[in-house]
């Protein structure tokens, strides 16, 4: 996506409808087109909160997201604006605003709720919009998180533990940042100042007690604790008089409180500094189609009635690309053949030696584009055709080179036929005369360059077809003795039958060329899959080490307040963590 010019103002991605979610076909068209990778920040919030405001500042715009001026919720479903990452030519920002939670029209949240959860799955970094402080208030209406491991599954099999998808969650969730709208308390505990990040730190502390309130009080905040593996905060003053509210867009920003104007700048600094790529377990960056092939299928999960599950979507995901990823190896494999590969080459090897080096590049470029090959399914797919392509070029290189040998001795012999039919050798002495001739012949023949792997063998077939003719005139040779004949037609027998044991010698070292050919193809494709595996067995143990120092830390937490029995869990999933890095270490599977 070169510019913004394609896209010059927000588009809706997921339509609610009714109850019904759908995707906008026009926006999915939008992100099939960006290339780069995508940074996806998604804003949720309670309608009216101003969430399109902030998403406005991000795309660089005053105009864009609706505000609306009512207290009518003004986005339906989630909107997306893709513009040019203000500080990174290289990514594309995608920016999601979802409609007002809470909105007392549609009266059913069951919808709110999947809303939270796209944006949750969708996004790589996630911003929760309310308005005032963090108090209990404002934790009951993020009671969606509680909720997401009921609308979101880590993995397909449904005999996963609550333990086990603590991590994987982690794994794939975005980074969380809570923005206050019209904050009016000092930032202070105990007299002392804090910052918003502290503010929000103490306002996810736990409670004491096994009493229903207590676990009430305790679960949301226990939930942003364990799932989001970063946490920001940002607090805004009221921009302006509550009766200009409503023309804000069109504000300049002189006419705005000047420390809401420098909050906002500071938000927006650091979403560009700081928001990551958005990225799927192990490593995998998502760009635009990436993210239009998620969509869909979260989307299709929800509409058939199934909870959205990340291992699906990636395996779907992998699906696609794995066999896009083939055949774009194979293309690159037939253009670099077709300019380097002249027929007939002169020997097998000649021919087998572009092969491997065409089938490297080609494997290569499978190995890039490719992820989550499950069993090597594709690799043993690209592995056989770009086989059965070798075979093919071995059977052309055989037939250009048969056809070209058969022309040229039509070529170099067609005289000595003609003298034959005439018959200048029926004569005494005529024999010899013949067999000169076809030995200056043969010899002009064999200086002939780039004849191709069938040269004896085409002169041989050829030799034979005119062994009648050739005995005819030895029979007819009045100058030669019965004795020898019989000699010379020994000769001939014995000049035959070297020449057959040569052509056999030369098809057994031609296959024996090809046997050591498969070996090294196999070998290949072994070499660049174990380095594959062992990158990608490196970014998931450092994925997981980074979640497992933040469940550490998390822990250390917990024991320091004095909450035993949460502490308790979270060394259950510790442990489950340290099983799963152990496994990794352990070898790969090859094909």
């Amino acid at each position: 996506m070169a510019s913004e010019t394609h896209m010059p103002g927000p588009m809706c991605l997921i339509e609610n409808t009714k109850g019904q979610l759908k995707v906008n076909q026009e926006a999915l068209k939008i992100l099939s087109a960006i290339t780069q990778p995508v940074v996806v920040v998604a804003i949720v919030g309670l309608y009216r909160t101003g969430k399109s405001y902030l998403m406005n500042k991000l795309a660089g715009k005053k105009k864009g997201f609706s505000l609306g001026s009512t207290v009518q919720s003004h986005t339906k479903g989630i909107w997306m604006w893709c513009v040019p990452h203000p500080k990174d030519s290289k990514r594309t920002l995608v920016l999601l605003d979802t409609e007002g939670l809470g909105d007392i029209e549609k009266g059913d949240n069951q919808n709110d709720s999947w809303i939270f959860a796209l944006a949750i799955l969708l996004s790589s970094t996630f911003v929760y919009n309310s308005m005032g402080t963090i108090n209990q208030q404002a934790m009951d209406q993020l009671h969606y998180v509680t909720e997401l491991t009921d609308r979101i599954r880590a993995k397909s099999s449904p005999n996963t533990s609550d333990v086990e998808d603590s991590a994987d969650f982690m794994s794939f969730f975005p980074d969380f940042v809570w923005t206050l709208r019209d904050f009016s308390l000092e930032l202070e505990i105990d007299g002392d100042s804090i910052s918003p990040d502290a503010y929000l730190e103490n306002s996810l502390k736990l409670k004491q007690g096994t009493c229903e309130k207590v676990k009430n009080y305790n679960l949301p905040r226990l939930c942003i604790r364990k799932f989001f593996p970063k946490k920001k905060c940002f607090i805004f003053d009221r921009p302006t008089h509550r009766k200009k509210l409503a023309q804000l867009e069109t504000l300049h920003d002189d006419q705005l409180d000047s420390e809401f104007v420098g909050q906002v700048a500071e938000f927006c600094s650091y979403i560009f500094s700081s928001a990551r790529t958005k990225a799927l377990p192990g490593g995998i960056q998502v760009n635009g189609p990436r993210l239009e092939k998620l969509v869909l299928t979260y989307i299709s999960a929800i509409s058939s009635g199934d909870l959205p599950c990340m291992e699906n979507a990636v395996l779907a995901l992998a699906q696609i690309e794995n066999s896009a990823a083939v055949q774009k190896a194979l293309a690159h494999y037939d253009q670099q053949m077709g300019q380097k590969v002249q027929l007939p080459t002169d020997t097998l090897q000649e021919l087998l030696g572009l092969h491997r080096a065409c089938e490297r590049e080609a494997i290569e470029i499978f190995i890039k584009h490719s992820f989550k090959d499950v069993d090597q399914k594709f690799q043993k797919e690209l592995a056989a055709k770009l086989e059965k392509k070798r075979d093919n070029f071995c059977e052309q290189n055989m037939k250009a080179s048969s056809d070209h040998c058969s022309a040229l001795l039509q070529d170099i012999f067609s005289p000595l036929e003609e003298e034959v039919k005439q018959g200048i050798y029926s004569k005494p002495g005529g024999y010899h005369l013949l067999i000169q001739k076809v030995q200056d012949l043969k010899k002009k023949y064999h200086e002939e360059p780039r004849k191709g792997i069938q040269a004896e063998e085409v002169l041989q077939k050829y030799m034979q077809s005119k062994e009648d003719m050739t005995n005819a005139i030895l029979q007819t040779d009045q100058t030669l003795t019965e004795k020898e004949k019989e000699i010379e037609v020994e000769r001939v027998k014995a000049e035959a039958a070297e020449a057959a044991a040569k052509m056999l010698e030369e098809m057994q070292k031609k296959n024996q060329e090809m046997l050591e050919q498969k070996e090294k193809s196999y070998q290949e494709h072994i070499k660049q899959l174990t380095e594959k595996m062992a990158d990608e067995r490196a970014q998931l143990i450092k994925e997981q080490q980074e979640i497992l120092a933040l469940k550490l830390q998390e822990q250390s937490r917990l024991l320091k307040d004095g909450f035993q029995n949460e502490s308790k869990q979270l060394q259950e999933e510790i442990k489950h963590l340290k099983e799963s890095m152990k496994k990794q270490s352990g070898g790969c599977v090859i094909l």
